[in-house]
């Protein structure tokens, strides 16, 4: 049995990391620096190409779109998008703390997955902070239904499970499904699973004034019967586990790990932020904690966790 101190006690990072690249949807160069950051501060976007109200809060109320990405608004209408891959490394890097100084309004896509984020944070040396990380704790089942598209959120104490399916008409995407558990599984097949769109749909969306940056070095294009990509694909299901990467990059905006276990149908963007609107909200269904004592075995998987101390 073993202590992990790094789930009870906030962590952030021990020097600054940089990232560069173009943004998905603006087509622009944009450059990052990733900064330590303090206990209870938070994810905080600075925009650097501007001298005042350049601070954007990476909070679920902060979202102003989630068209095919998600975008984050401060009140005087300064922007940041694309955040969703990069959340979710940190998410997955257990990284709660860091100013993430920005040059542009949208964040690097680098090759369309979390790989180049989750590689760099894994290799930077972290700090364990003084204070507790707060959980978010579920405790009835919330559900959201919005048309074809569901998703819901029950009680699971040990850990963030996710099962997500796709329904697509396109025969090489098809219907594919996937349950991860983000405290037992090997993530590598998410967290290395880039962004998809159907060449048909190109047009669409560049008329649309997005996707000016995308290419096949960014994102996965499928064309009737067949993946565009050079080499194909990175893991048979890398459809449907891209979507729970950006599940797990836009459930960070709501300020917790969560322990529950959600169950998503066509999800998207729009569907998780409308989603953390009325969970956040329907108080009786939550609890916030913070662990005090968490002994786990190496070999333990969901079903004998067990030893899990909480305090409100």
């Amino acid at each position: 049995m073993i202590l992990i101190m790094n789930e009870i006690y906030q962590k952030t990072i021990c020097q600054p990391i940089i990232f560069q690249g173009i943004g998905l949807h603006s087509g622009k160069s944009s450059k990052i620096a990733i900064l330590p950051g303090s206990s209870d501060h938070g994810i905080i976007f600075k925009r650097v190409d501007l001298k005042e109200n350049n601070i954007v809060r990476a909070n679920y109320e902060s979202v102003s779109s989630a068209k095919l990405c998600t975008t984050l608004k401060n009140e005087k209408g300064i922007k940041v998008s694309t955040v969703e891959h990069l959340l979710a490394a940190l998410y997955i890097a257990e990284i709660d703390n860091v100013i993430i100084e920005i040059d542009n309004e949208e964040v690097p896509i680098m090759d369309g997955s979390a790989k180049d984020f989750l590689i760099s944070l894994k290799k930077t040396p972290t700090k364990i902070l003084e204070k507790k990380r707060k959980y978010l704790k579920i405790l009835d089942k919330v559900e959201l239904v919005d048309g074809e598209k569901k998703i819901s959120i029950e009680p699971n104490d040990s850990s963030l499970e996710v099962h997500f399916q796709l329904n697509y008409k396109n025969e090489i995407i098809g219907k594919q499904k996937n349950q991860i558990n983000f405290c037992f599984d090997n993530l590598n097949d998410v967290t290395n699973s880039r962004t998809f769109c159907l060449y048909e749909d190109i047009e669409k969306i560049k008329k649309a004034g997005l996707a000016k940056g995308g290419s096949l070095e960014n994102a996965i294009v499928v064309d009737a019967n067949k993946v565009l990509n050079e080499g194909g694909l990175r893991n048979e299901k890398e459809f449907v586990n891209h979507k729970i990467l950006d599940l797990a990059g836009d459930f960070l905006l709501s300020g917790y790990r969560v322990l529950g276990k959600i169950k998503c149908y066509q999800g998207g963007h729009e569907l998780t932020n409308k989603f953390l609107r009325k969970l956040l909200n329907q108080k009786s269904s939550i609890k916030t904690i913070e662990m005090t004592d968490k002994l786990v075995s190496k070999e333990t998987n969901s079903n004998q966790f067990e030893n899990i101390a909480v305090s409100a």
